[in-house]
C-alpha cells in the first residue's frame, strides 16, 4: 500500500501485537539489531530501554541469543516503577530477578529463520515505518482485523495498493476473500513522500 505518511500510524496496532521478519537465528539480540537491521548501535542502546526474549526481560543484549520462533518486544523507556524495574540494567532489576532472561551461549545453527517482533511506545513510532517499508509478515485475523477497523479518514489518505502484483482498488481490498486461504500475509507499506 501507499499511503499518506501521516496515515502510516494506522497500522501500528499490527507493530504492538506482533509481527513476523525473517532473520538470521544464532546470533545476539545486539547482533540482530545492528546488522541485520542496520540499527545504529547508540539507538540501541540509548533508546531500546525494555526487551523481552521469549517472555523474559534481557539485560545483556549481547548474550540473549536468537531463536527461530523466538518472541522479541521491543520498548522505550516506560515510566513509573514498573518501567524502572522492567529497564535494562537498572538498579531495580534485582526486583525481576525471577522473569529476567539468563544468556549463556548455547549453541544454536546460524540459518534463515522467523522471529516475532513487537514495537512499543517510540520505539514503535520510530522504527515501525523501516519495518512496514521492509515488510512484515503478519497474522491473516489480524490484518483483516485491522483493515476492517480503520476509519473513512484513513481510506482517503490510501494511494494505491497492490495485492499480489496487481493493482487494486479500495473496495476490492476490502471486499477480498482471498486471505481465507492463508495463516498469513506479507504487508508492505510505503509513505508518498
Amino acid at each position: 500500500m501507499t499511503l499518506d505518511p501521516d496515515k502510516i500510524q494506522g497500522f501500528f496496532p499490527l507493530l504492538q501485537c506482533g509481527f513476523m521478519v525473517k532473520v538470521r537465528i544464532g546470533c545476539s539480540i545486539k547482533t540482530m539489531l545492528c546488522e541485520q537491521f542496520g540499527l545504529n548501535p547508540e539507538y540501541v542502546e540509548d533508546r531500546i530501554q525494555t526487551i523481552f526474549l521469549d517472555g523474559k526481560t534481557v539485560d545483556d543484549i549481547d548474550s540473549a541469543i536468537i531463536k527461530d520462533g523466538s518472541t522479541l518486544a521491543l520498548s522505550a523507556a516506560m515510566p513509573g516503577l514498573v518501567g524502572a524495574t522492567l529497564r535494562r540494567g537498572g538498579h531495580l532489576a534485582l526486583l525481576r530477578s525471577g522473569i529476567t532472561h539468563r544468556g549463556g551461549r548455547k549453541s544454536v545453527s546460524r540459518r534463515e529463520g522467523m522471529v516475532v517482533l513487537k514495537l512499543f511506545n517510540l520505539v514503535g513510532n520510530e522504527l515501525g515505518p523501516t519495518f512496514l517499508k521492509r515488510g512484515i509478515f503478519v497474522r491473516r485475523e489480524d490484518l483483516e482485523g485491522l483493515l476492517m477497523s480503520l476509519p473513512g479518514e484513513f481510506w482517503g489518505g490510501c494511494k494505491a495498493a497492490t495485492v499480489d502484483g496487481q493493482e487494486v482498488g479500495l473496495d476490492h481490498l476490502l471486499g477480498m476473500t482471498w486471505l481465507d486461504n492463508y495463516d498469513f500475509a506479507m504487508l508492505r507499506v510505503h509513505g508518498d513522500l
